[in-house]
């Protein structure tokens, strides 16, 4: 069998060797990964060289553009709810730590990762009180095996609307235009007020018109359910639109809307595409340290609930903390666990800037925590990732000299279209390439994988789909946490500093983004 594998080498700036991971060519994997999930036209900058065109009619049949988004893991379905929250992931990234990916080169790299969701989200709201939620069907789509741009399955779309309403899924996509507003608030002002626009329609549209959006889409219920219901990201969107707009409105009802819509009541372990308690009480920390917003006490509320989750991350609650396998990995679920590792450490790591920042300290029930520690922890789960954990394996692609080589991905595991474009049945692909027992013939260079089990085990398995799927929400909240490492990292070596000594990756670059090999 003839097998293409294409490698993609970053150009790397000088760097002066050093025992921790290299976080530079981490953020900038974490980044291109997202040109690897794109569904859509591609454009002719496109990065991510095995990908082609696909999902080209997306919502046609239904009278409406629905071409773009993201893919949201291994499969080729497009899911509204994990989609919009990876928009907003990776704007709050941007927004923190953007002065470092622009050090890193990164910055456009990432705007165009925001603006690639974003403007779909604009094409999936043609209404005030319509949004389109998904394209494709996670059944007919997991009885195929095919890459994106060979799709025979079912591409129609579904959406919520005044009769059947959705507010977890219209308040997500709120919350997402609205981060990515401020991002875009000096280099596109008129698109920034755009998304505004529809983030504050869309706000308006969940609260207005309540109720889960999995009982409206019932198609998403096996694959994206809803379990925490929609009241958290009504109070996620209005944070956010209350740092897009400084209109007080929104602040206002935070507070109001606090106590029952669980905002000063659920104390987390968690933070996810689904629950969104943990962020938004970190979020309403930040503007309660920065001398922001209305109602001190309400927003204290919201301070305490989000201690209790970083305390519950370092382990220093009395009673309800974040386990950890014994190689020091967060650990919470079997099937995708590396999503609950990058959120927690992102918040972690913001938390940490925002105590500094204040001049505070976080106070756990076993005693007073500096910020310092945050950041190591979240320190120490971005290091596992990399490869500093007891197999030595990173589970990032592409990233490190032992990374997972069969991922549970479609196409990843597929000839590239661009090298072999002869059809791919729906089921040839199952007997032909999910069986196949070598290494994926395309690198999807920055994918985050589900990760190991509680027992530090992984197996590099393209059936195991709990463990070898990545996913965007995997890698939106990394962004920020590496881009924040790499800044970290920088400033110890410029203090530091020692001679430069090229590593290998750098003397492998190109003046090209990538190139192509062929082993015939």
């Amino acid at each position: 069998m003839e097998v293409v594998y294409f490698f993609l080498f970053l150009v790397v700036s000088t760097m002066s060797v050093s025992a921790s991971p290299d976080y530079l060519t981490a953020l900038r994997s974490s980044i291109l990964f997202f040109e690897g999930q794109r569904s859509g036209f591609l454009p002719v900058n496109q990065r991510a060289a095995w990908r082609s065109h696909s999902g080209l009619k997306d919502g046609f049949d239904q009278g409406v553009n629905l071409v773009g988004g993201y893919y949201d893991a291994g499969d080729n379905v497009k899911f509204g709810l994990p989609m919009a929250f990876t928009i907003t992931m990776l704007s709050w990234s941007v927004l923190e730590y953007g002065h470092y990916m622009r050090m890193a080169g990164e910055y456009g790299h990432a705007l165009q990762a925001i603006k690639w969701g974003t403007d779909y989200f604009i094409k999936a709201h043609p209404q005030p009180n319509i949004l389109w939620g998904e394209v494709g069907d996670g059944g007919s789509d997991h009885y195929c095996w095919q890459r994106p741009e060979d799709m025979t399955t079912s591409r129609r779309a579904y959406h919520i609307s005044e009769s059947n309403p959705g507010s977890d899924l219209a308040g997500e996509t709120a919350a997402a235009m609205a981060a990515a507003s401020i991002v875009f608030r000096h280099s596109r002002p008129s698109y920034s007020k755009l998304l505004v626009a529809h983030a504050e329609q869309l706000f308006q549209f969940a609260d207005t018109h309540r109720g889960r959006y999995d009982s409206s889409m019932k198609v998403a219920r096996m694959y994206y359910a809803s379990e925490s219901g929609y009241n958290d990201e009504l109070l996620w969107a209005a944070f956010w639109l209350y740092e897009a707009t400084a209109d007080e409105r929104y602040i206002n009802y935070a507070v109001d809307n606090a106590q029952n819509l669980g905002g000063t009541g659920w104390a987390m372990t968690e933070f996810s595409w689904d629950v969104k308690y943990a962020g938004l009480q970190v979020l309403a920390t930040k503007i309660l340290l920065q001398g922001r917003g209305s109602n001190a006490e309400v927003l204290k509320q919201y301070q305490s609930k989000a201690e209790f989750f970083m305390c519950a991350c370092l382990q220093k609650n009395q009673d309800k903390n974040i386990g950890r396998t014994s190689g020091g990995l967060i650990y919470k679920r079997a099937w995708n666990n590396m999503q609950y590792v990058t959120s927690a450490s992102f918040l972690m790591t913001v938390y940490s800037d925002y105590l500094s920042k204040s001049h505070q300290h976080l106070q756990c029930p076993t005693g007073q925590v500096g910020g310092n520690e945050l950041l190591n922890m979240a320190k120490s789960q971005v290091d596992y990732i990399l490869g500093n954990n007891p197999r030595g394996t990173s589970y990032m692609v592409g990233v490190g000299s032992n990374y997972p080589q069969k991922i549970h991905h479609r196409g990843a595991s597929i000839v590239s279209y661009k090298v072999d474009s002869s059809f791919i049945a729906c089921r040839m692909g199952y007997e032909t390439w999910f069986s196949y027992g070598s290494a994926d013939p395309n690198i999807h260079v920055g994918a985050v994988v589900g990760g190991p089990d509680e027992n530090d085990n992984y197996a590099d398995d393209r059936a195991d789909f709990e463990q070898s799927e990545p996913a965007t929400y995997n890698n939106a909240p990394l962004v920020g946490v590496l881009a924040r490492m790499y800044g970290l990292s920088t400033t110890y070596r410029s203090q530091h500093s020692t001679p430069a000594i090229p590593s290998k990756l750098q003397r492998l670059v190109t003046a090209h983004y990538f190139a192509v090999g062929v082993l015939l």
